[in-house]
């Protein structure tokens, strides 16, 4: 199996898309995590990640409107839109918090329908203000659907529980179970983003979600694992850091992921 690291847009693409590709490659990334391109910027992305042989995994998270049936049909548009791409999948942000179960049901019935139409696979990411949003609420949803995919990024979960997950592992193990994509970002006990990962403070922190990431990997069963280093900018940021530091949050995971797994493509 190989495993293959995508670079996040978000807080780290300034300039051209051109400069922004020759960037990441220059670090050892195979490909980029995005929302859908601007239309004037979309032949430049695409024709870009023909030039370097980078590959793609699209995002959606603009949906957020409160009434369902509004938020249905954008939903449904916005996956649409990015299945036209072609990426390798989309990574979702679907649903909202307060939504009931049944209603969040709904959009992940819209999701599975765009992808059985366009042959383009959609994964959820647990995110906080999402149906995905904490380890307790989730477990329904994976014990109900055995098909339903996830973008792992605990980090979240760790902040809303204000732990380290200690006393929701059913939870944790069955979510292990259904990732196809890992978000890697370091959370603890009071944020979703720990200043810097590589600190000896954090390394509890770091430990535990190294921990679920090994699960991952020793739960897959596909071609290839991606994943997203995804340190984010100011706020998740503490705004004293250095000005890239949340670069170098990124590639300090990617590099140690690199090293602990020895599963990088030639």
């Amino acid at each position: 199996m190989r495993i293959l690291y995508f670079c996040t847009t978000w807080g780290q693409r300034t300039g051209s898309w051109d400069d922004f590709f020759n960037r990441i490659i220059a670090q050892g990334y195979h490909g980029v995590e995005t929302d859908l391109p601007a239309a004037a910027e979309r032949d430049e992305f695409m024709d870009g990640l023909n030039k370097y042989g980078l590959k793609f995994i699209a995002q959606h998270w603009e949906t957020t409107d409160t009434a369902l049936g509004v938020h249905g049909q954008k939903y449904e548009d916005r996956l649409r839109q990015l299945a036209v791409l072609k990426p390798l999948f989309i990574n979702s942000h679907t649903g909202r918090d307060f939504f009931t179960y049944a209603q969040n049901i709904k959009l992940l019935d819209i999701a599975e329908r765009v992808a059985q139409d366009t042959g383009v696979q959609v994964v959820h990411e647990t995110h906080r203000s999402r149906f995905a949003y904490a380890a307790h609420v989730t477990l329904p949803y994976l014990q109900e659907r055995s098909a339903l995919q996830l973008t792992l990024d605990i980090s979240h979960w760790c902040a809303v529980a204000e732990t380290l997950l200690q006393d929701q592992q059913e939870a944790v193990d069955l979510a292990i179970k259904h990732t196809r994509h890992i978000h890697a970002r370091v959370g603890f006990e009071q944020g979703p983003q720990v200043a810097d990962p590589s600190l000896p403070v954090y390394r509890e922190a770091l430990d535990f979600h190294l921990s679920c990431w090994d699960k991952v990997l020793a739960n897959a069963n596909h071609e290839f694992l991606t994943i997203t280093p995804e340190f984010g900018p100011v706020p998740y940021m503490p705004p004293d850091q250095p000005d890239d530091q949340q670069w170098q949050n990124n590639l300090y995971l990617m590099n140690l992921l690199k090293n602990r797994y020895q599963l990088n493509p030639s």
